[in-house]
């Protein structure tokens, strides 16, 4: 990127209006287009690309990062980034980006509602009343307040829903592999089985690593209380759909809520294919824990923000790939942001080639991640593009960049 050219920014899948409203104010040519695209589109469509926006749908791969020599960041306008290959970004020198708790009271609220629905069986009601049936008996139909409930992941999601649930007065207990402080008067339980076995209701909000596609399958379905409800708002491929079936069919479990699948649509209007369609007593929903204006608005922000601070300072606060660095920049000065493999005396190479150069150091922040190692270095304006040589030919560089200017 030369000196003065602006920023190219390609947003995908209907990013909101204010990521584009805020980037387009800060100099930023944006491009929005409102589905998803497969690798081959992407492809062609990275071309001259500085910085991408993407949600849930679009899978950046290897071979798509490899094709993007421009790309300088990319942001998830969503929670989730297994979608993106976090690793060869990384060792590409692309900062990945996230929005880790600006969606997470609306996925709270959806949890919420469908546990209130599928206990007072409100989808059944609804169905029977539109083909003309009017039926008051209140069999089968019960208030929250004294139901266990079972939360598997307690991170920002499950610990908000904890919160709330207990003040709807149900009794909390929850499982995670890490070890989290209870909040309230949730129980934690020793082992996944032990929380089946306590709950009434059991959701699951865990992340998206490779380790957990298909841990909640026949086994864990067999052991949950005949008649408890089954949610999951987390990943699709955590679950296995079809034993999920199989126990609904059976009435060992009295209902779910879905909204994640293994297979989703790319856009709006295309055909949905599940296992799980035509049951009365389940909930199925398109992906939209996150998706409320106050949350995709707050998202759009978020995200943009950091995208565009990275640009323009180099800052990779939350950055989900990239050491976290956060150096103000001073009026007057250039930064060096030096992307570079972790082995020792990157430090050292980098400040004998700067003072070789008669280059004065006014402020300097290294990190380190894994095998990436991230360094911001503030110097007066004169030095020469020998210096800029000199470094981009470091064996251990893999992206130097020159701010505020970009090169």
């Amino acid at each position: 990127m030369l000196k003065n050219e602006p920023v190219r920014t390609l947003l995908l899948e209907n990013i909101h209006k204010d990521a584009v409203a805020l980037l387009e104010s800060q100099g930023h040519e944006v491009e929005t287009i409102s589905r998803a695209l497969d690798e081959d589109e992407l492809i062609k469509r990275l071309d001259g690309v500085h910085l991408l926006g993407i949600r849930s749908k679009t899978q950046v791969t290897a071979k798509a990062l490899a094709a993007a020599p421009e790309l300088r960041a990319i942001g998830a306008f969503c929670i989730g980034t297994d979608q993106i290959d976090l690793g060869e970004a990384a060792r590409t020198g692309i900062a990945v980006f996230n929005a880790p708790f600006s969606n997470t009271r609306s996925v709270v609220e959806l949890a919420l509602a469908e546990i209130i629905a599928l206990t007072r069986r409100l989808t059944e009601k609804n169905s029977a009343m539109h083909a003309g049936v009017w039926n008051k008996d209140a069999a089968g139909s019960h208030e929250v307040r004294g139901r266990t409930l079972g939360i598997v992941g307690y991170g920002n999601i499950g610990t908000q829903l904890s919160v709330l649930a207990e003040n709807l007065g149900m009794r909390v207990v929850f499982y995670d592999t890490a070890d989290k402080l209870a909040l309230g008067n949730a129980h934690r339980c020793a082992t996944l089985d032990e929380l089946l076995e306590l709950s009434d209701v059991v959701t699951l909000h865990v992340d998206g690593r490779p380790g957990n596609s298909g841990f909640f399958g026949e086994e864990q379905f067999a052991r949950m209380r005949p008649g408890s409800l089954f949610l999951n708002l987390s990943r699709g491929f955590v679950i296995d759909h079809t034993a999920l079936r199989r126990y609904l069919d059976s009435g060992h479990l009295g209902g779910a809520a879905v909204d994640v699948f293994p297979t989703e649509p790319k856009g709006r209007g295309d055909e949905f294919r599940s296992e799980l369609r035509g049951l009365p007593n389940v909930i199925l929903t398109p992906h939209i824990g996150g998706s409320t204006e106050e949350a995709q608005a707050d998202i759009g922000s978020f995200v943009a923000e950091k995208l565009h601070r990275y640009v323009v300072d180099g800052t990779t606060t939350l950055s989900v790939n990239l050491p976290t660095l956060a150096l103000p920049l001073q009026p007057g000065n250039h930064r060096l942001a030096h992307v570079h493999h972790n082995v020792p005396g990157v430090l050292a190479e980098v400040n004998s080639i700067l003072a070789a150069h008669s280059v004065n150091i006014e402020g300097q922040l290294l990190g380190t991640r894994g095998e990436v190692g991230y360094l911001l270095t503030d110097i007066g304006q004169d030095y020469t593009e020998d210096v800029l040589t000199k470094l981009r030919g470091m064996p251990q560089t893999i992206r130097l960049r020159v701010l505020p200017w970009l090169t």
